[in-house]
């Protein structure tokens, strides 16, 4: 089934692509005009982010994660050391930020230390670029954010929605009755259509999983 995905609108600068060993989406939006960015979920490969970033001609003013499990922050710190930019999580996830070196040997991958966030993220709070907004959308853990470009039709879900599914809930800090309530009353209910990034795998459209997301009783 062909799911049609909504292109970015107006001027941004705008890449997504699979990174770190667990090949988590990271994303880097910015500014056309100013040429200013944010990286969004720096999960591993520093090296080519920052060739993106480097292509793309951004100054990056802010490092902003979805959620804190290892695959979405291991190349955060090395990221913060090249760009001077600060680092900024949902407060509800930093007991998962802190236990990175427990995450990573229960995966097997290497660890590298990562300071601490330089300041919490907070429902409703604009991003530093690209008229963007943070929403708290918890479920998949606790402090779980979404980052709503409206202007660009743009929503990086993390690991809360999905191509046709949702994000786990057995994990610590994860609730399928949270989960349900923040895509239900905080994602499906934006405006218009919009691209959403997920946080592992395909694209998928925000109007396209309203009609036909399975875990929401709905069909194609």
């Amino acid at each position: 089934m062909a799911i049609p995905i909504p292109q970015p609108r107006g001027d941004v600068l705008f890449e997504s692509f699979a990174a770190g060993p667990l090949q988590c989406n990271c994303s880097i939006i910015g500014d056309a005009i100013t040429k200013k960015g944010v990286i969004i979920d720096p999960g591993g490969d520093p090296d080519h982010i920052m060739s993106v970033v480097e292509r793309l001609g951004l100054t990056i003013t802010a490092i902003v994660h979805t959620h804190a499990h290892l695959d979405h922050i291991l190349a955060s710190g090395e990221i913060k050391n090249r760009t001077g930019a600060k680092l900024f999580l949902h407060k509800g996830d930093k007991p998962l930020w802190d236990s990175l070196e427990q995450q990573c040997l229960k995966f097997g991958v290497p660890y590298e230390p990562t300071p601490s966030p330089d300041s919490w993220l907070t429902d409703d709070e604009a991003i530093s670029c690209c008229n963007g907004v943070a929403l708290h959308t918890p479920g998949h853990t606790a402090g779980s954010m979404s980052f709503w470009f409206e202007d660009h039709g743009i929503l990086v879900a993390g690991d809360t929605l999905f191509q046709m599914g949702i994000g786990r809930t057995d994990l610590p800090g994860g609730s399928y009755q949270e989960i349900s309530r923040s895509i239900e009353d905080r994602l499906f209910r934006l405006e218009g259509d919009a691209l959403i990034v997920t946080g592992h795998g395909p694209n998928t459209s925000l109007e396209f999983e309203r009609r036909a997301n399975p875990f929401f009783g709905r069909g194609v």
